[in-house]
């Protein structure tokens, strides 16, 4: 009966995201293999936490985690995005992922385009069929340019950042 209600979840919110991401391009790097339909789309607004290293004799700016809220199209918060990277929506499904591949959409500006591979589920939910996700029109999130040196080895900054994600099942 979950399994029959989770279906229908996922159909009614595949129709009703398609039209919502009716006039995105996914560049064909990025696109999420044959056979998966978009579930979800939310944007996300928050912060990329970087720490900085020393990594062979050099220091620069690493990042360590992203913390964002998930907001629906009506503005309202529906779940978090935090290191892992980690996905949790509202009902407690979580999806952690890992990157398959990337585009600099805005190099200088904005943080990579994405393409990430679902690795693990927890929890039953909207994400428990999820197998992809799309980071998409993102905005800022980049590496601090300067501060970075022996004076503030592993010292952290928050960069702001917003981007669209797109969850996709079979």
């Amino acid at each position: 009966m979950v399994n029959t209600m989770i279906k229908k979840i996922l159909i009614l919110s595949a129709l009703l995201q398609g039209a919502a991401n009716a006039g995105v391009v996914i560049p064909e790097p990025i696109k999420a293999p044959t056979g998966n339909h978009p579930v979800l789309t939310v944007h996300a607004k928050g912060d990329q936490i970087y720490q900085c290293s020393l990594n062979k004799g050099e220091y620069s700016w690493e990042t360590q985690a992203p913390d964002a809220k998930l907001f629906d199209d009506r503005g309202k918060i529906v779940g978090n995005h935090t290191a892992g990277p980690l996905w949790e929506y509202k009902e407690g499904s979580q999806v952690v992922g890992r990157v398959v591949k990337k585009i600099d959409m805005a190099p200088g500006s904005a943080i990579s385009w994405l393409l990430v591979e679902v690795v693990s589920h927890k929890g039953n939910g909207l994400f428990s069929n999820v197998n992809f996700i799309n980071r998409i029109n993102t905005r800022g999130g980049l590496p601090p340019s300067s501060g970075c040196d022996s004076n503030h080895l592993g010292s952290e900054k928050r960069v702001a950042y917003t981007a669209d994600y797109i969850f996709y099942g079979k």
